[in-house]
């Protein structure tokens, strides 16, 4: 399963928005979610830490292994995409010039897509840093986190 990247589940009926699962300790992982933050102007996007007792409650077992830890993941009902799918999904739903990069990405070999994607995810914490627990959001966008 390591090359897949889409797989079904069942997300629970409440979950209305599409869902960003990420590290929540990496610091290049929560710099991506505060940009998707800034970005959201349509509020589209949810989020939960991938180490969330929210996530693995939502995800199903073959996204559960520990060597899922370095992927985000994006739950769309219940479909879930990892790796460069979930980024290019994400910047589709971010909408405006966003959606060129999806539109750009798609076309590209997913193999070549994931081959880059795993190169920063694998050096993430070398490069960025690492938090000692996942972050804590501020009131303001804090209902968009459903782990919390």
């Amino acid at each position: 399963m390591d090359n897949a990247q889409r797989y079904h589940g069942s997300a629970p009926s409440e979950i209305k928005h599409p869902v960003v699962l990420f590290d929540g300790v990496c610091k290049f992982c929560n710099g991506s979610v505060q940009f998707l933050l800034r970005h959201d102007k349509k509020d589209r996007l949810r989020f939960a830490a991938l180490q969330s007792e929210y996530a693995h409650r939502l995800l199903p077992p073959e996204l559960l292994d520990e060597s899922y830890l370095d992927t985000m993941i994006l739950a769309e009902g219940s479909t879930f995409y990892t790796r460069s799918t979930a980024v290019l999904r994400i910047c589709k739903h971010l909408g405006g010039g966003w959606s060129l990069l999806y539109a750009a990405g798609i076309g590209i070999p997913r193999p070549l897509r994931d081959a880059l994607y795993r190169f920063v995810a694998k050096y993430r914490y070398r490069l960025f840093g690492k938090y000692v627990r996942c972050m804590m959001p501020t009131e303001a966008v804090r209902r968009k986190f459903l782990d919390l």
